[in-house]
């Protein structure tokens, strides 16, 4: 189950960011005598909202696992997810810089999640 709310974290997350980029519209907030106003097209709203539901599934990731292990994983799978939209969906150039980048992370990723051994003589 634990694994299942990271999946819906990362699916929400990067959707969040998706729709963001797709609306093209950060919004804005605007303070009229006494009330608030936010206004932004449905794509971004639909970001916010993603984005807005991801957090707070992200407090309750961070109580079920060891916070030095959940936010590097997450983060760096987030970034991977973010570089193949950004390549896929926006038809972003990636420079080597980035790739290489990548690569890191997802060493950095594997190596995270080897289990500690012990060498004995």
């Amino acid at each position: 189950m634990k694994f299942v709310l990271v999946i819906v974290y990362l699916v929400l997350t990067t959707s969040g960011l998706i729709f963001m980029k797709l609306g093209g519209n950060p919004g804005t907030i605007a303070f009229k005598e006494g009330d608030i106003a936010l206004s932004m097209n449905w794509i971004s709203g639909i970001g916010l909202i993603c984005y807005l539901c991801s957090f707070l599934l992200f407090t309750r990731i961070v109580v079920m696992f060891d916070l030095s292990y959940i936010f590097p994983i997450v983060t760096g799978i987030v970034q991977i997810i973010s570089l193949v939209a950004s390549k896929v969906i926006f038809k972003e150039e990636l420079s080597i810089q980035a790739i290489i980048g990548a690569s890191l992370v997802i060493v950095g990723i594997v190596i995270m999640n080897f289990k500690n051994t012990q060498i004995t003589a």
